[in-house]
């Protein structure tokens, strides 16, 4: 009786496991969640709306009248090249992992393989996230954005003096050998080389505005000064579009910094807190220092003081407290001033609209201080027990993108320079390059 029991027993579940495990199969199916899909959409609205208009404009106003539109013809001619570019092969570069293996140091470990290239497998029903799931095509168009608002930021460096065909070939090859690599080793996972030594870059501290601040440097020393530099008066034309721009960064920045985060979750709405606080600090940071060093405080002053606070805590958004991101933002503030003023006038390079005083100077401390300020025992909100030991990290990777980006951005820029030229002429400087390269005005009387 016993025995028949049991073989009742397993007809049953033979009957009854398949359907479990279809069940099972069902529940384990990757489900889409609508609210991170949504989130991510908005932030990535939010970062494209950094670069057009809000960097266009931040730019354009701080230039001579002659050169605005050609400020924001790069900003949006570097827009259209560099999406198309992330479709054909940037994504596969950035984001492919193809060949990694954690604590394994091979070419894939600095470049993605081409096995995404047109987006290839990329489909409606293609989900990605750490956590809860969104559209695949949602992450490509995201990281798109950071993408384009990294080489539309060098243009602060060399504007009213670069000639539009070279800084067109000079943002397509800097994007592939530079731009898409450090992005790949810093955030493509297990096996990327800045991945694997754990250096924490939430939002881009590194890859973005050191990389950016870095090549914009060498770009200003290559180039040289513009005529006349320091000598003639070379006020910024329009302070409004600039503080409107300002604006518009601060604003798109939640998208930046938030959407980083890659979910609707506690760790964006940390992200965005500790944006604004740190933002506000270093814009009150730069005012003051300017204040007391110059007498009065500047329109100009607070706006560069608030996208110092911004690249700043973009490294450390997603590990820093509030009090972390107060620090940071005021050290960003009082740091950045010294560095686009006193030290670049005693340094004598002409880096026109503080690139490198602003995003290099300002992305290298987020990226030192982070290693501090993600520590629980001050706050934070990341792994770090032994903030000596993560320092070192951070240096590691602020000195890694460093060289490479110097030596690689000076390669490009001196072939370029053979090959084709790289600056306009003295005749079409004095003329602006609106009128003698675009053949338009800003403004017609």
């Amino acid at each position: 009786m016993t025995l028949r029991k049991f073989a009742g027993l397993g007809a049953l579940l033979s009957l009854v496991m398949p359907g479990l495990a279809l069940a099972a199969d069902e529940v384990a199916a990757p489900v889409l969640n609508s609210g991170d899909t949504a989130w991510m959409m908005t932030s990535t609205a939010l970062v494209l709306f950094m670069t057009i208009p809000g960097l266009a404009l931040f730019y354009g106003g701080m230039v001579r009248s002659k050169n605005i539109l050609s400020v924001m013809m790069q900003c949006f001619a570097i827009t259209g090249l560099i999406s198309v570019l992330w479709v054909i092969y940037g994504y596969s570069i950035a984001f492919d992992t193809t060949g990694m293996e954690q604590g394994v140091i091979n070419f894939n470990s600095f470049f993605g393989s081409l096995n995404k290239a047109f987006l290839a497998g990329i489909t409606p029903a293609s989900l990605t996230g750490p956590a809860a799931l969104f559209p695949e095509a949602v992450f490509v168009t995201f990281q798109m954005t950071f993408a384009i608002i990294t080489p539309a930021l060098i243009v602060g460096a060399f504007a009213e003096r670069m000639k539009f065909s070279a800084m067109l070939i000079f943002m397509g090859v800097w994007f592939t050998l530079v731009y898409a690599p450090i992005a790949h080793m810093v955030w493509s996972g297990n096996g990327g080389l800045l991945w694997d030594w754990g250096v924490l870059d939430f939002a881009g501290g590194t890859v973005v505005h050191i990389n950016a601040g870095v090549a914009g440097l060498i770009a200003c020393l290559v180039l040289g000064k513009r005529k006349g530099f320091p000598t003639t008066p070379m006020a910024p034309h329009n302070l409004g579009y600039t503080l409107m721009g300002a604006a518009m960064l601060w604003v798109g920045w939640f998208g930046f910094n938030a959407g980083s985060a890659a979910a609707a979750n506690g760790t964006a709405g940390m992200a965005m807190l500790v944006t604004q606080i740190a933002t506000a600090a270093a814009a009150l940071g730069w005012m003051f220092a300017e204040w007391m060093t110059h007498g009065k405080p500047s329109a100009l002053g607070i706006a560069s003081g608030v996208v110092a606070g911004l690249v700043a805590i973009t490294p450390a958004a997603g590990t820093v407290g509030p009090m972390g991101a107060l620090v940071i933002g005021l050290a960003a503030g009082v740091v950045c001033f010294f560095c686009a003023t006193t030290l670049k006038r005693k340094l004598g390079y002409d880096d026109s609209l503080d690139a490198f005083g602003v995003h290099g100077i300002g992305g290298i401390l987020g990226a030192i201080l982070t290693g501090v300020f993600a520590a629980p025992s001050l706050g934070g909100f990341g792994t770090v027990t032994d903030i000596a030991a993560q320092v070192w990290i951070q240096c590691k990777g602020v000195g890694f993108t460093v060289i490479y980006t110097a030596i690689v951005t000076f390669i490009i820029l001196k072939v370029l320079d053979a090959v084709m030229g790289l600056r306009i002429t003295e005749e079409e400087e004095a003329v602006g390059i609106d009128l003698a390269l675009h053949n338009e005005r800003g403004y017609n009387l």
